[in-house]
């Protein structure tokens, strides 16, 4: 075999042609693109979840107001009404205790109420007991707020001008831990795409679940790694 002959043979066993690395790169391709599908159906899902998770909850106020000429962990007549559940009643004066917050969470205790009885923890208990919300209707963690799609809660809060509920007044329902870009998509689709105007405001974190504030933030930022508690005045 001549030095020709044989080093033509030891470069096509050894190394790869235009045509398959060409393959390669294609392949790789598709790879990368069905990842990047993936994320941004990944985030399409968090945006829908999170809009739907408000409406959601304001249907229900809505449905519960209907039925019970009431608020839901405000209801004066709950423990009255619900004798085999036997929750707290509300105090009656038509909001949720100004001194509550949305993150109040029912962590322990047994018995019909939840182990907090702070009216944004009843209100979720009245819910479900009534039926608008799905969850524990008695004891520990009948009261706890839900998770969202994006790894915080949704949780009431009695908004006031000046002291928290980022200018909004009243009952005001808040969604935390929310991605820059989905809180930012959200905004856009519901309301008028700014931070701090409209029915949808909300507030950069430093923290998760933080408390709510009472000025929003002068406009989002998307870093791929904030967080926004976003809320939307019922």
């Amino acid at each position: 075999m001549s030095e020709s002959v044989f080093n033509r043979k030891r470069s096509t066993e050894m190394g790869f042609t235009l045509v398959e690395i060409a393959i390669v790169l294609v392949i790789i391709g598709l790879l990368l693109g069905g990842i990047l599908k993936g994320q941004e159906m990944i985030t399409q899902a968090k945006i829908k979840n999170v809009i739907n998770d408000f409406n959601g909850v304001t249907v229900a106020i809505t449905s519960y107001q209907d039925r019970y000429r009431a608020i839901p962990g405000d209801d004066r007549n709950a423990t009255t009404r619900w004798t085999v559940q036997a929750p707290a009643s509300g105090d009656g004066d038509g909001v949720i205790a100004v001194a509550n917050k949305y993150k109040d969470n029912d962590t322990g205790g047994t018995g019909g109420a939840p182990a907090n009885t702070a009216e944004s923890n009843l209100f979720w208990q009245h819910l479900r007991i009534a039926g608008f919300v799905p969850g524990l209707t008695t004891g520990t963690g009948s009261g706890t707020p839900p998770p969202n799609a994006a790894g915080g809660i949704v949780g009431v809060e009695s908004a006031v001008v000046g002291t928290k509920g980022l200018g909004f007044t009243g009952l005001t329902v808040c969604s935390s831990n929310i991605p820059d870009k989905v809180a930012i998509a959200m905004d856009t689709q519901i309301d008028d795409s700014n931070s701090a105007t409209g029915q949808v405001r909300a507030q950069l974190q430093a923290t998760a679940n933080p408390d709510l504030a009472a000025t929003p933030a002068t406009g989002y930022v998307e870093t791929g790694v904030g967080q926004y508690l976003v809320c939307k005045a019922y």
